[in-house]
């Protein structure tokens, strides 16, 4: 289930570095063997990175499973945060290529079996917070036993290990950041503690009812998934239900792993996308408005071609810079079995890629755009590593080597990137939104810290403006409240720009 990527840059060179989580075995938590590391990876530019795990210090030893980056302190330097089955960390950015383990002090350590986490500001009050999304609460010392006689459980009549029914959910963490170093766990107060005790894996904070304040979508293996509204006075309103995200449009529970929030359709209201087990389809939920999203997966070309796959990775990206938004879904089974039996699926999967026609439908084109290999995936992000102007993906495979996917563009459309800096919001800008209008067409995009599965994309905003070689107007909304417009922009740039600042460079 492992397998998380963090893409950030850590040492603010403007190239996006790379972080890998690497999971474990039962034989090396009891010492029976060596202890894998996670992985930091420095972009050195021109498709070179560079191993600086131990000399940045933050390789770990755990059984790792997804992260976060965001500068949680604001001083300049983006931290990381990493999910394990067993004790989290914090590693605080040092700014000397360095970071520091101050998890003890910070008081996010969370010793459950963390999966997906992501930071926002969901008190706005200038320093982000971290919400952490936990599987299962299980013992190793005490598992459970199954009836007399069976050894294992049932995935269309072929023997395989069981899954998470049966078992207690560990629960949900929300931490407030202090503003000092310290978070106070709020999770109940809050109203986000998942007292049903569901399996959450992937988790996306994201302003779908466009009030101003992040609200939180949590993947839930095997069970309804959760959308909780933030209803801007510290607490939260789950409506997963009510809202329609839920279960599918015939009212099925899914087992959902990966998630992101993106605006498909150019309605300026943010949809949700969420990948599933095999034989249930992904899941693309269209935002109709006052709390409502419709599942539209049949009608926009997602049912069929995700039937047969089991998906973790994903999110909604600009993958041919045409001004509408793409999806990408990184997949793999997690039983070997299904190889020996005529099942129409595979262990190893390829990456599936649905190109945005712009007219509510969605196109496979994953074989077209050379994404023909099959692995077993599991985290996946995306961000302009050599920057080029084209996003591309790292995915991270389960007893293989992780894929780095250079997209080579050639179409000739023209884009825009936005690196934001706040002042009076948090220093990462998580949670700020940009709305592009080109000809007319509005695109908008919020800065997130963690989506997908158990990953995070790059911090930097991305828009792809077809033909056009300018933008007619810019758009910032702030955490803070702050509005600032920018109009007649030239295309094919990085804007890096500070909340407040007059002008763009």
């Amino acid at each position: 289930m492992s397998g998380g990527v963090v893409l950030f840059d850590y040492d603010n060179d403007g190239l996006i570095d790379v972080y890998l989580v690497n999971g474990s075995s039962l034989e090396i938590l009891a010492g029976k063997a060596q202890p894998v590391r996670s992985r930091l990876f420095r972009n050195l530019g021109r498709g070179r990175f560079e191993d600086v795990t131990e000399r940045a210090g933050v390789g770990g030893t755990g059984w790792g499973m997804g992260g976060c980056a965001a500068d949680y302190d604001n001083d300049g330097w983006t931290d990381l945060y990493v999910t394990n089955f067993g004790r989290n960390l914090l590693y605080h950015n040092n700014g000397d290529g360095t970071f520091t383990d101050v998890t003890g002090r910070a008081g996010v350590g969370d010793p459950r079996w963390s999966t997906g986490a992501a930071w926002a500001d969901y008190d706005r009050d200038g320093y982000v917070d971290l919400f952490v999304a936990n599987y299962v609460a299980i013992d190793l010392e005490r598992l459970p036993q199954l009836p007399a006689g069976s050894k294992y459980c049932q995935y269309r009549g072929i023997p395989v290990m069981c899954g998470p029914r049966g078992l207690r959910g560990a629960g949900d963490a929300l931490f407030h950041n202090n503003g000092d170093g310290t978070f106070t766990d709020v999770s109940r107060a809050a109203g986000v503690a998942d007292e049903k005790e569901y399996y959450g894996l992937g988790a996306v904070w994201g302003d779908y009812d466009n009030d101003g304040d992040p609200d939180l979508y949590v993947a839930n293996d095997a069970l309804p998934n959760y959308l909780y509204r933030n209803e801007g006075n510290g607490k939260f309103t789950e409506i997963g239900l009510s809202a329609g995200v839920a279960v599918d449009e015939d009212g099925k529970e899914q087992a959902s792993m990966g998630v992101d929030f993106g605006d498909y359709d150019g309605d300026g209201r943010l949809d949700l996308y969420a990948t599933n087990f095999s034989d249930e389809a992904n899941a693309l939920y269209r935002n109709e408005g006052r709390d409502f999203f419709r599942d539209v997966t049949r009608r926009a070309g997602h049912f069929e071609p995700t039937w047969n796959y089991l998906g973790w990775a994903t999110g909604f990206f600009d993958s041919d810079n045409d001004g509408d938004l793409d999806i990408y879904v990184v997949n793999g089974h997690v039983y070997p079995q299904v190889d020996r039996y005529p099942l129409n699926t595979k262990y190893r999967q390829r990456i599936l890629l649905f190109e945005n026609l712009g007219n509510g439908t969605f196109r496979e084109v994953g074989l077209q755009a050379g994404l023909t290999g099959e692995r077993c995936g599991r985290g996946g992000a995306y961000a302009d590593l050599d920057n080029d102007g084209h996003l591309d993906l790292v995915v991270n495979n389960m007893d293989d080597a992780p894929l780095v996917l250079l997209n080579e563009g050639g179409n000739g459309n023209h884009w825009l990137r936005l690196a934001l800096q706040g002042s009076k919001s948090n220093r990462s800008a998580v949670g700020a939104r940009a709305t592009v209008t080109v000809a007319g067409r509005r695109a908008i995009a919020e800065v997130k810290a963690g989506s997908s599965y158990m990953s995070q994309n790059e911090l930097v905003l991305h828009f792809g403006l077809g033909a056009a070689t300018r933008v007619d107007v810019l758009e910032i909304r702030w955490p803070s409240g702050l509005r600032e417009r920018f109009e007649n922009l030239p295309a094919d740039r990085l804007y890096s720009h500070t909340e407040g600042k007059a002008d763009l460079p």
